[in-house]
């Protein structure tokens, strides 16, 4: 399908000549003088990229590309910049512009930078459905590492294989879910998700496949569980490595007979759903020790996606933090236009161990504390050196709780696993099973246990 431009210049005579220029390359290509009607254009036809001037009358081109971010923040904008705006434009393109081009350019270099936009934009022609962007909308990007994740998501969702997406947590796995729902052809129905580690072993059962009246204490009525609820679309188990061996071999009998059986109930229910699982976890190891279940895993991972984490796909940065900010500010009712250059190099070159996450983290603290309309330096590094904006999963918090509890049993008992599972109230096999689990050694703990970190 032809790719659809919108330019935006005021000077009448360039604009015909880039309008010719474009259309001669094969581009269906509409033209407007003002920020204001290329506005009211885009909430009529979405084009698939903008290529505005910086100076224009009434609002200039930064302010057409902020209004443009907030409401279709996946739209690639390309800035037109005399010699006096390319500071304006430097800045813009920190803040997440495609790019810019300096007047006068020859037209190569215009049908370069168009088509390398094009190419990392989602695929054109925006009509509504699986066919258009909207099934990716959600993942704010237009880095190659993850448009090549994107292109693999498109491909499987026409089918109804099983996915299993790896990355490490904070990463977007669940919105990766999201989007391979919406590009099938189950999008009109259903999509389900649970994170297995988030819900006790006990009540877990219930939750996927439901249980019957009287099934147990507290059983007052029937209740389907997540596996009906999501019957004709998709089941998405999150953290299905924290899922409990005695539930993966359930897990996996439902999927092979397409069926379920509720918590109590002498028969099956047929179930049509279409599986994603996610994980952080390296389910090879788990499969080695026993975790995990080898005919399950081979049941979940038709096909893998690996998510990269924030720190191996920085151009994607400046977006991402314009996009929170812009979500941000409307919340607290603020007036935030963007970062500062030096506040935004020190994004782009932070760690972010807790990847999109904590990204969006530290975007929230600086916007409720900054006074400016630009974020200073000084609010992103108090905000990157703050411990706590690293916001833990509950799988995470539960992880970190149960080491720390762990090593206090086994300080405690001097490295006696079989006090330390007795005062635990747990069986030696699951006792020793978590102390795996955690790599935790319990020899380490006898005499000189002080020399252990947790």
């Amino acid at each position: 399908m032809t790719a659809r431009l919108l330019l935006v210049d005021d000077d009448a005579d360039l604009l015909r000549l880039l309008q010719m220029r474009l259309e001669s390359a094969g581009y269906q290509v509409t033209a407007v003088a003002s920020a204001e009607a290329a506005l009211a254009r885009i909430s009529h036809e979405r084009p698939d990229l903008v290529v505005s001037d910086v100076r224009l009358p009434g609002q200039d081109g930064l302010a057409l590309y902020d209004r443009i971010r907030a409401a279709h923040p996946s739209l690639p904008v390309i800035l037109l910049t005399a010699h006096g705006t390319i500071p304006d434009a430097v800045e813009a393109t920190a803040r997440g512009v495609f790019g810019y081009l300096t007047k006068p350019f020859d037209g190569r270099e215009l049908l370069d930078t168009v088509a390398s936009a094009l190419a990392l934009a989602p695929s054109p022609g925006g009509a509504p459905g699986p066919g258009s962007e909207r099934w990716r909308e959600d993942i704010i990007s237009h880095s190659s590492q993850m448009e090549s994740v994107l292109a693999d998501a498109r491909l499987v969702a026409a089918s109804d294989a099983s996915v299993l997406i790896r990355g490490e947590s904070g990463t977007g796995k669940e919105l990766l879910a999201q989007a391979i729902h919406r590009a099938s052809p189950r999008a009109g129905k259903p999509f389900i998700a649970i994170n297995c580690g988030a819900i006790p072993e006990a009540l877990l059962e219930s939750e996927l496949f439901g249980h019957v009246k009287g099934a147990f204490s507290g059983a007052i009525a029937h209740h389907r569980g997540l596996f009906q609820a999501a019957d004709g679309g998709t089941l998405f188990l999150d953290e299905i490595g924290d899922m409990p061996p005695a539930l993966q071999v359930k897990l996996l009998r439902a999927l092979q007979d397409r069926a379920v059986r509720p918590v109590g109930a002498s028969g099956t229910v047929p179930v049509d759903i279409r599986l994603v699982t996610a994980t952080h976890r390296d389910l090879d190891a788990a499969m080695a020790t026993g975790e995990f279940r080898e005919d399950l895993y081979y049941r979940i991972n038709v096909v893998s996606l690996h998510l990269p984490a924030l720190s191996a796909r920085r151009d994607d940065i400046p977006l991402l933090a314009n996009h929170f900010l812009a979500q941000v500010a409307g919340r607290y009712r603020k007036r935030l236009n963007g970062f500062s250059p030096d506040a935004m190099r020190a994004l782009v070159a932070a760690a972010w161990p807790g990847n999109v996450r904590q990204l969006h983290n530290v975007v929230e603290q600086v916007s409720a504390l900054s006074t400016a309309p630009l974020v200073p330096l000084s609010l992103v590094q108090r905000a990157l050196r703050d411990p706590g904006v690293a916001v833990l999963t509950w799988a995470e918090a539960r992880d970190r709780f149960e080491r720390g509890y762990l090593v206090d049993l086994l300080k405690l008992t001097g490295g006696r696993v079989a006090d330390a599972a007795r005062l635990a109230d747990r069986n030696r096999t699951e006792f020793y099973r978590l102390l795996q689990k955690h790599k935790l050694e319990p020899s380490l703990f006898r005499g000189e246990a002080d020399d252990v970190v947790k």
